[in-house]
């Protein structure tokens, strides 16, 4: 199911994405209505509903309750997230595969060195007890990651917020998005031009 997830955002943002840097009014128009939703969750927000990519989900296969819940919270969050970085971006692409969170927050500090309130916003993000604190820190996270144009591989970031809210899930997410921030060095930062490429998300064990 988290590959499903991958799958949908990987395609759903990259069209919105090309839209987008192609100046095409539709993806424009739909990016500044998603931005509304940035930093909360699919029922608190309902006049976004259909617009999302969520309906993508129920396409291949039947989902369960839970399972339906699970995947629009992680597919929504990293669409509207999305759309929020996005803003005010119209030559470089926001969503870049391979840029994992814990890399892009570390790529916001100058040369590599600790910053420590950027270092406490990013454990904010990991001590997140609810789908809604975790949905409201990536946003202030996503907001600093914007300020310098900094990408972000959002399918990865739909298929980890899918994972998170599995048993024993966002323990695990922790740890990737903390191994990826201390693993992080300067000259591992993916040149701003080149051309986006789908996703590889972490595939389900």
């Amino acid at each position: 199911m988290a590959d499903l997830v991958a799958e949908i955002a990987e395609e759903y943002i990259s069209e919105l994405q090309r839209g987008y840097l192609a100046e095409r009014s539709q993806a424009v128009a739909t990016l500044a209505q998603l931005r509304r939703g940035a930093g909360k969750l699919p029922e608190e927000v309902p006049e976004l509903w259909g617009m999302a990519g969520t309906e993508r989900l129920y396409t291949e296969r039947e989902l369960s309750s839970r399972e339906s819940e699970m995947a629009e919270a992680g597919l929504f969050l990293a669409v509207t997230l999305y759309a929020l970085h996005q803003q005010s971006r119209p030559k470089q692409g926001m969503h870049r595969s391979g840029v994992e969170l814990g890399a892009a927050v570390r790529r916001l500090m100058p040369g590599g060195a600790l910053d420590e309130p950027i270092r406490r916003r990013f454990v904010r993000v990991g001590t997140a007890g609810t789908r809604q604190a975790l949905a409201y820190r990536l946003r202030e996270v996503i907001t600093l990651l914007r300020g310098q144009s900094i990408p972000l591989d959002y399918a990865l970031l739909a298929q980890q917020l899918y994972r998170a809210q599995l048993p024993d899930g966002m323990r695990q997410i922790r740890q990737r998005w903390g191994r990826s921030f201390h693993a992080y060095r300067p000259a591992d930062q993916p040149s701003d031009t080149s051309p986006v490429h789908p996703a590889s998300p972490e595939k389900d064990s």
